[in-house]
């Protein structure tokens, strides 16, 4: 396979990918739009206690967070493989522009929740929740702006989220994991060797690594280890090389690109949408001034707000003065600084690690409300920055 046949490969897996996840932001503003006013109408009783419906061995909340999520983590892990692979991350002058504003995202964000939490020890916990960029409402906001916006800003944002993503998943695996079971990690252990094993081999078909995959969850479930990291342990197992010798052939795609192209439709149109309609509703009951002042609420919207934007465009502006990296083809410092905004939109990977962080009722209401805030403002704001960039061109041209 020559390097060009597998960029073209590559590239029309990220186009495919930049679409869906567009078009699946779009659904998700609408579900959590929904969720928000089910959660405040008569049927908010019904609404709050359906997840704790138990369906079998599992309630409805475990089936979505725990099972149905793992799905979710499954497509994060190919997507991550893949671009660091033979993708828009393979190589390191690829990666130093949003691999840097990706850290810079995560460490002021997370640097803001804890000065305004510092004194409140159970609150400090959920330091990581502003951390995260929600992939699909970024570039579903993105969409919206249809040609305004360079491509390059668009693989800039999907680049910076993957890293974003591989970060949120090192922080769930080492600063959310408690009460470890040695024997169902080495069993969980044990089955990573099996899925290395045929990987070795040259197995292609897919089944009996989502069949190894299902059994991987259920020992990292009974471990302490939130059982969705299984998902990404599964997908850096997936095998990415193609048929040797007909790279561009019908059927002779690797497993990985099989297995990520059949999950984008239902990861983006259904999974995250129902974790995002089950887990967004906020009943506004009951919320004054202090509520939107307290400080985790107040953490987790400016860490959104001004901690991605001071990180991701701070980090931009450091590498770009400094000559190590150009800006992306195409883009002015203005659109750059829009899309540092929308990189605070944090929904999904920021209410799931909410979920991690509090037990509490009341805190995770403080959570939501926060992303909300924070999400809304970025998002609103970039879009303004970004839908006046295109005529401020217009008029420098």
């Amino acid at each position: 396979m020559t390097s060009h046949q597998s960029g073209r490969g590559g590239n029309r897996s990220f186009r495919s990918f930049l679409q869906s996840e567009a078009s699946g932001g779009i659904i998700l503003m609408v579900v959590a739009a929904l969720a928000i006013i089910v959660a405040n109408s008569p049927f908010q009783t019904q609404y709050f206690h359906l997840l704790h419906i138990y369906l079998g061995p599992l309630s409805l909340q475990h089936w979505v967070n725990d099972a149905l999520m793992a799905v979710f983590f499954l497509m994060v892990g190919l997507e991550i493989k893949r671009e660091m692979t033979d993708g828009q991350l393979s190589t390191w002058p690829r990666r130093i522009l949003p691999g840097t504003a990706a850290i810079g995202g995560m460490a002021a964000p997370a640097l803001i929740y804890v000065a305004l939490n510092w004194n409140h020890p159970t609150a400090l916990h959920g330091w990581a929740i502003p951390s995260a960029t929600d992939i699909a409402f970024a570039l579903g906001v993105l969409s919206l702006l249809g040609p305004r916006v360079p491509a390059s800003l668009k693989v800039f944002l999907a680049a910076l989220a993957i890293i974003d993503d591989l970060g949120a998943v090192l922080v769930i695996a080492i600063f959310y994991t408690s009460g470890l079971s040695v024997m169902d990690l080495a069993a969980a252990a044990a089955v990573v060797v099996a899925l290395l094993a045929i990987n070795r081999m040259g197995v292609r078909s897919l089944w009996p690594y989502l069949l190894l995959g299902v059994v991987l969850w259920i020992f990292v479930f009974r471990s302490g280890i939130h059982a969705t990291l299984a998902g990404v342990v599964l997908a850096l197992c997936i095998p990415i090389q193609r048929t040797p010798g007909k790279p561009e052939a019908r059927g002779a795609e690797s497993p990985l690109h099989r297995l990520e192209h059949a999950l984008h439709t239902p990861v983006a149109f259904f999974v995250v949408p129902v974790f995002g309609f089950f887990n967004a509703g906020v009943s506004f009951a009951g919320v004054n001034y202090e509520v939107l002042t307290e400080s985790v609420t107040m953490g987790v919207a400016l860490g959104l707000f001004l901690g991605k934007l001071i990180g991701v465009f701070g980090a931009v502006v450091l590498l770009v003065k400094l000559g190590w990296a150009d800006l992306p083809a195409a883009a002015s410092w203005r659109q750059v600084l829009g899309v540092s905004l929308l990189c605070g939109i944090g929904f999904t990977m920021s209410l799931f690690i909410g979920l991690l962080a509090f037990d509490d009722p009341e805190l995770q209401d403080h959570v939501k409300i926060g992303i909300l805030m924070g999400s809304f403002v970025s998002g609103l704001a970039g879009y303004l920055l970004l839908r006046g960039a295109k005529r401020e061109t217009r008029r420098t041209a």
